[in-house]
């Protein structure tokens, strides 16, 4: 009895000494790290899930709405030259119709280039749109009805405030007109464009600052050209192949050479940076304000004048909108001055547009609203014209196709392989290539598809049954695995009961085990399904990149998917396809989600648990 209870104490001791308590701490701030790494990989997943999908809705949102011009046009049948029937007012000219709707709102706009740029605030695409109104409803020709017509995808932008930022200075003191053979110019008795000047000397600062950074950088190149050539002096001396010195001599020289190009060039920027810190030195010298510098509107009552050369006390304008000829002079707090932050220059969009485009929103011409050619019309060229409805209606199509054939195909094979194949070598090697094609990149599907279905069998290209033919073969191993899974959940029992009863195996499978496996099948088939929807290569491989304005009515049509179509606006350059990119994003992943949703509700409706 003592030596067990010895034996005890001495057992007890080992578990509660100083070792034991540092190793089960030891063993506490591991298992805390290991919780705390865990935490923090969630939490930097998810942080960065929520700065993509932020980025692209941030971005995408804006081209859910939409700009539209309601002008009234002159829809005669003398204007038209249409005798009213469907098949003349299809073929009449809009385009004339629609210019004429916008220049007859700018009476004082009369120069070639200038009406140009009036007309180029409506959406090339205007007069079809124009058109579709009128065949949609005839009634409106002869009437006072007024039409929406899109606006342009950079007067759209201005819109949205995206082109550039401005600031308002309050007009103080009274302005004087002085009309001569230079021009318009206005002077004030007081400093009144002072803080204009200011910028505009701010501008310079930073404009001289950029060209001593140039001069920094054209330094260091001319610095290393001169090593490299002194590098070669001492070379060609001493080489003795006649090839290689013929070819250091011919380097040498074309590096000297190079150095005279630095030295007039930092010569040049060294004048130029020298003439503009000058000025700016100069708080009291007038600045012309050219297009690399900020813009200064003068508003004065419903004038708007471009100031082209201003001192805190004159500016030369140009007149945008025009002033009535008799002013001679504005009162205190009649006008106002607006300087736009982006220089012209930075941007497609002059200062002569957004004044216009000021005043038909003035005007209550313009309204914003659902931009419902996004939702309704196919590819365009114009990004204000351009609309997912095509890509959309593409992937529709081709999905019809790959559910069509990948689901029969892929549960017939599972269901032989899991119920009715022996146990032997080819069912073990094909269940292995089964697997090792589930990971197959996606491309090789379309390098198989463009070499069978369009070489060899020269089926349609850019068709949404080829299409759909390409990924059912990506999606039929996902199926056939996702089947078997939902086969072997089936309990042993329920086959043993039915063929305990007089079921054949058919019977057995097709009555009993089939029906029960159907959720789970149904599940891993539109998975496979929303990662089909989500492929582009395989795809572009069998070119459905193709530009295709109409909405495909058929399964032979040419046609696009919407990966594919995010794919090409993507590589377009103008701002406005960048936002239709993200919105494309964006009813992409609404697809995406609302398929792993079904899912997920199918799999949590029907889950039975054995």
């Amino acid at each position: 009895m003592t030596d067990l209870t010895g034996g005890n104490v001495e057992k007890a001791s080992i578990h509660t000494s100083d070792d034991a308590r540092s190793r089960l701490a030891k063993r506490y701030r591991g298992e805390s790290l290991f919780k705390w790494l865990g935490r923090s990989a969630i939490g930097v997943s998810v942080a960065f899930l929520l700065l993509l999908l932020s980025t692209v809705v941030f971005q995408g949102m804006p081209a859910f709405t939409f700009n539209f011009v309601n002008l009234p046009f002159e829809l005669t049948k003398e204007k038209l030259d249409t005798d009213g029937s469907y098949d003349s007012l299809r073929k009449a000219n809009y385009d004339a119709v629609v210019r004429d709707a916008i220049r007859d709102q700018f009476p004082s706009v009369t120069g070639r280039s200038e009406k140009r740029a009036l007309s180029g605030l409506l959406s090339s695409g205007a007069p079809v749109y124009l058109r579709q109104q009128v065949l949609d409803d005839p009634s409106v020709l002869g009437s006072d009805k007024r039409l929406e017509i899109p606006i342009s995808d950079f007067a759209d932008l201005y819109l949205k405030g995206q082109i550039t930022n401005d600031s308002i200075i309050e007009g103080n003191g009274a302005l004087q007109v002085d009309r001569n053979d230079k021009g318009l110019r206005l002077i004030a008795d007081e400093p009144v464009f002072a803080d204009a000047l200011a910028r505009a000397k701010e501008a310079l600062k930073s404009q001289a600052a950029s060209m001593r950074d140039q001069q920094s950088g054209l330094q260091l190149s001319l610095n290393k050209t001169r090593g490299d050539i002194e590098a070669l002096q001492g070379r060609i001396p001493a080489e003795t192949n006649a090839n290689v010195k013929s070819r250091l001599e011919a380097e040498l020289e074309r590096s000297q050479s190079d150095i005279s190009v630095l030295e007039a060039r930092i010569k040049q920027l060294e004048e130029q940076t020298n003439a503009i810190e000058s000025r700016v030195a100069n708080p009291g010298l007038g600045e012309k304000l050219t297009g690399e510098m900020l813009s200064v509107l003068v508003y004065a009552n419903d004038a708007v004048l471009k100031v082209e050369q201003v001192t805190s006390t004159t500016a030369n304008v140009v007149e945008y909108m025009p002033l009535n000829e008799a002013t001679t002079s504005i009162a205190a707090n009649q006008w106002n001055i607006r300087v736009l932050e982006v220089p012209e220059a930075n941007r497609k969009f002059t200062d002569q547009e957004i004044v216009w485009t000021d005043e038909l929103v003035e005007r209550g011409y313009v309204r914003s609203g659902l931009n419902t050619i996004f939702f309704t019309r196919g590819a365009s060229r114009e990004p204000e014209m351009a609309g997912v409805l095509g890509a959309a209606v593409g992937s529709a199509l081709t999905l019809i196709v790959t559910l069509l054939l990948s689901f029969p195909l892929g549960v017939a094979a599972a269901i032989y392989l899991e119920e009715f194949a022996p146990k032997n070598r080819w069912t073990t090697l094909i269940e292995v290539n089964i697997n090792n094609l589930a990971a197959v990149p996606s491309i090789v599907f379309g390098l198989l598809g463009l070499a069978v279905f369009l070489n060899y069998f020269e089926l349609d290209r850019s068709a949404p049954y080829v299409g759909g033919m390409v990924l059912a073969l990506m999606t039929l191993p996902t199926i056939i695995i996702a089947s078997r899974a939902a086969l072997r959940a089936v309990p042993p029992s329920i086959r043993e009961a039915a063929l305990g009863i007089g079921a054949s195996r058919l019977q057995t499978v097709l009555h009993h085990v089939l029906p029960l496996a159907m959720p789970g099948i149904l599940t891993g088939t539109i998975i496979g399904m929303a990662q089909a929807l989500g492929e582009t290569a395989p795809l572009l491989m069998i070119g459905m990149v193709a530009f295709v304005v109409d909405i495909p009515m058929g399964f032979s049509d040419p046609s696009t998917v919407l990966p594919v179509q995010i794919f090409m606006w993507a590589d377009f350059p103008e701002p406005a396809f960048q936002q239709r990119t993200s919105a494309a994003i964006m009813v992409l992943l609404g697809f995406l989600i609302a398929m792993n949703a079904l899912a997920v509700v199918l799999r949590k409706r029907f889950e039975r648990r054995w």
